[in-house]
């Protein structure tokens, strides 16, 4: 797919970054996607299908990691290692916004059926956004948190891991992978950013009193729209993370990573060869109303993309979220809610969405200082304080 390339150099050098003016690789424009909005159902899952390939490709000596790499493998492995001492008389805790924060839920339901409650959740908001949509300005124990890296309620957290080494062991997901270019915006009542936060972090990393995973998965198929690919590998990464912990307490049978990490891109294409049915389904959901009807861990799966689109353990689950995924997207599409492949029925409530949006209208030959007029204005209007004054 010519596409995919394409997609790569866009964030293969952080110097260029640098020297544009940084957008996070989540928030990218996929080329694969570019006129998804005029595009037929079949097309548009042939689209979908090769933006989730990305996250599969092998390391091709690329500035940044991928999810196969190397380095992300070994320390999904020191990660597990940990986990697994863990499970044994302590706590963990899954936390993160949105997405991250809803299969925080999903996944802690899981484990907790497996092995006990060892494990707990948290979600930006509390449990009432599990299932409602809703923008948010947002002893041994390991916290492992996903989210995207300018979420002021993960920075919060970790911070607090940092504090106490000796206690909390932080473990933060993300598909963002330039650290140096994480925003450094103030956070209101902090002392610190979540680029001071992410720095800690790396040094901690050094002595494994702290990890990162942060690999590269190319930009998602409707600009930031992190639920896809990033909601897909972040389930991918727990789930290794805990069937290999889980299956060395109770058979000592090792793991091979990289091997249980491909599986998912079989998992992938047996879902996408029924491409015919996947586009009926989306066609007919664009043209009316959509009802989830479930049961168990797929119910849950249902109940939790429902909740995206106001806008885990296991293959059956992962292809039963691409085809959730796919179907609303689609439904987005055919209802007119994206133009070229950027979410345009967008609410600025908070920093992220509100640099979103000055991105977008910046694309199409909109003056900055105008740009930023005009959505300052709205969101005064709505009572919103997105950004301080200075900004």
């Amino acid at each position: 797919v010519v596409g995919v390339r394409r997609s790569e150099e866009m964030y293969q050098t952080p110097q260029s970054a640098l020297s544009t003016g940084y957008e996070p690789v989540s928030e990218m424009s996929n080329p694969i996607t570019r006129e998804i909005d005029r595009a037929p159902a079949s097309s548009i899952v042939k689209m979908l299908h090769a933006c989730d390939i990305q996250m599969f490709q092998e390391e091709s000596g690329l500035a940044y990691e991928k999810l196969l790499s190397n380095q992300v493998v070994e320390t999904l492995m020191k990660v597990a290692e940990r986990v697994q001492l863990i499970l044994e008389d302590s706590l963990i805790v899954l936390s993160g916004c949105g997405t991250s924060g809803r299969l925080a839920f999903f996944i802690t339901v899981k484990i907790t059926f497996l092995g006990g409650a060892i494990c707990l959740y948290i979600i930006a908001g509390g449990d009432r956004l599990l299932f409602v949509f809703r923008h948010i300005n947002t002893s041994d124990r390991m916290v492992l948190i996903g989210a995207p890296h300018q979420a002021p309620f993960v920075a919060g957290q970790l911070d607090v891991c940092l504090q106490h080494p000796d206690v909390y062991t932080p473990v933060l997901i993300g598909f963002n992978p330039c650290v140096s270019l994480c925003r450094k915006e103030p956070i209101p009542g902090c002392t610190f950013t979540f680029h001071s936060v992410v720095e800690r972090m790396q040094e901690l990393s050094k002595m494994q009193k702290a990890f990162l995973i942060n690999p590269a998965l190319g930009p998602e198929a409707i600009s930031g729209s992190s639920r896809m690919k990033g909601g897909s590998a972040t389930k991918i990464l727990l789930e290794v993370v805990f069937s290999a912990a889980h299956a060395a307490n109770s058979s000592r049978t090792p793991i091979l990573y990289k091997y249980r990490m491909k599986s998912y891109k079989q998992a992938l294409d047996v879902t996408y060869s029924q491409a015919e049915g996947i586009a009926a389904l989306m066609e007919a959901a664009g043209h009316r109303r959509v009802c989830y009807l479930g049961w168990g861990s797929l119910g849950l799966l249902g109940l939790i993309d429902a909740s995206e689109c106001k806008p885990t353990f296991g293959q059956w689950e992962l292809s039963t979220k691409l085809l959730l995924n796919a179907v609303s997207t689609g439904a987005h599409i055919f209802k007119g809610k994206v133009y070229q492949n950027y979410m345009i029925d967008l609410q600025v409530t908070n920093s992220k969405l509100y640099h979103r949006a000055t991105r977008l209208l910046q694309s199409h030959s909109v003056r900055k200082e105008a740009v930023e007029e005009c959505l300052l204005k709205y969101t005064s209007s709505k009572g919103l304080e997105i950004l301080k004054p200075n900004v």
